[in-house]
């Protein structure tokens, strides 16, 4: 399985080279194109916006560095001020495993259309870790748990959250 994490991020890395974020619009959420942005004419809706959950704004204003043949993390304060805290979080389930219930997935900010495709980068997906099982949905998920920033996680994760669970 952790082979299946490092494909999906090394897959990613040339996506973030084409990500980038527009000027932020009125209210501070920032719009834009490429991977990790959700596209105008993608088969599903947008997340909605709820303010019991981080938002992917915030996640996705990462900045990067490149060593030693390595693209690591620069996080600022808004997302260190997250770390190791307990924390929601709300998207599409990416599962890492077959079978109708998940303990181990990924959550990302666009929803997987292609089986072979990563929607965005390290910075728009975020490793979980659950309790119990989630049955795996098509639909947004909102799950809850401690929030780790990753800085220099061996599978080019920025983010996991342990000891989840599913919360409406």
């Amino acid at each position: 399985m952790k082979r299946l994490i490092w494909i999906l991020l090394v897959s990613a890395l040339p996506l973030l080279a084409g990500a980038q974020l527009s000027s932020p619009v009125p209210g501070g959420i920032p719009s834009g194109t490429g991977a990790g942005v959700h596209g105008a004419n993608s088969p599903f809706a947008p997340l909605t916006d709820r303010g019991d959950v981080v938002p992917w704004s915030l996640l996705t204003d990462v900045k990067t560095r490149n060593e030693k043949n390595r693209i690591l993390p620069i996080f600022g304060m808004s997302q260190m001020a997250l770390n190791q805290k307990t924390q929601r979080i709300q998207g599409f389930m990416m599962p890492l495993e077959p079978g109708e219930k998940q303990k181990h997935f990924l959550l990302s900010s666009v929803p997987l259309t292609c089986g072979f495709c990563v929607p965005g980068g390290p910075e728009s997906m975020v490793e979980v870790k659950t309790k119990s099982p989630v049955k795996y949905s098509l639909e947004p998920v909102v799950v809850e748990g401690r929030f780790l920033v990753l800085l220099d996680d061996p599978y080019g994760l920025y983010y996991r959250v342990t000891d989840a669970v599913s919360v409406k």
